[in-house]
């Protein structure tokens, strides 16, 4: 018994170490990086392109799907990251734009409710995933299929779920072949309810065991082993290596997934 106090207690403090140096991370890089300038207002932030989708009008020909994070506003920023989804189909000049928003109502699924790479209140937002080419276009479908089936479609909850991220992780399970890694700072990715608590990781590519998006953990091609305390997620990334930490995502190697499909 006091060894598996002394392993359960050795394990804590670990957890908590790690997670105080990566919360000490995130305001550090909240004070020295770009955050630092953001305006004080919300409305007065900027929602500009971030210039990193390319011209949807040059690419007609070319379909076209991209994942990006980026941090939440205000406080929230320090721990978390909201996520969407673009695409574009062969001859369209325009993007489509999917994510979650808890502000605009019940209907929570929004289509086009920014600039497709824009700003998100004023943080500048991160590539997760694109795929381009004439393969592309099945995986839209699947995609637009899964945005349509999407259970929480009518409920937002910040924490622990179901909310943008949780929306973007059930697209991430119904088109593995998307090779989503969502960030470790995703929170909401892991939120499973009560009655499933087991099922495919968001990468759709490895097995998630969750509670709520409060305990459990994921084991995936993509996730690599990660396991998720209290919505606060801690891993190693094999395919990339690097460490999987809340707050600031991931410490190590560049995760952005590129692929051209025949």
């Amino acid at each position: 018994m006091k060894t598996a106090r002394r392993v359960l207690r050795t394990l804590a403090l670990t957890f908590v170490s790690i997670g105080c140096l990566s919360l000490a991370l995130s305001f550090v890089r909240t004070a020295t990086g770009e955050e630092a300038s953001r305006p004080m207002s919300w409305a007065d932030a900027p929602r500009h392109s971030s210039g990193i989708a390319p011209d949807p009008a040059t690419l007609a020909d070319t379909a076209i799907v991209q994942v990006y994070a980026a941090q939440t506003w205000g406080w929230r920023g320090r721990f978390a990251v909201h996520t969407w989804i673009i695409y574009k189909r062969r001859s369209e000049t325009a993007w489509t734009r999917y994510d979650v928003v808890g502000w605009r109502g019940s209907d929570v699924v929004q289509r086009d409710y920014a600039i497709a790479d824009g700003l998100w209140f004023g943080a500048q937002p991160q590539l997760l995933v694109e795929h381009r080419g004439p393969g592309v276009e099945a995986m839209i479908g699947e995609i637009e299929a899964a945005i349509a089936s999407y259970p929480y479609a009518d409920t937002y909850d910040a924490y622990p779920g179901p909310n943008s991220n949780t929306f973007v992780a059930h697209i991430g399970r119904e088109v593995p072949t998307l090779r989503l890694d969502m960030p470790a700072n995703a929170i909401g990715k892991d939120y499973r309810p009560l009655t499933r608590p087991l099922g495919l990781s968001p990468s759709g590519r490895g097995i998630q065991l969750s509670l709520l998006g409060l305990l459990g953990f994921n084991l995936g091609l993509e996730e690599g082993i990660e396991l998720n305390v209290l919505g606060l997620d801690f891993g190693i990334d094999f395919n990339r290596p690097a460490l999987r930490l809340p707050f600031i995502g991931r410490l190590g190697m560049d995760d952005t997934t590129r692929e051209l499909h025949d």
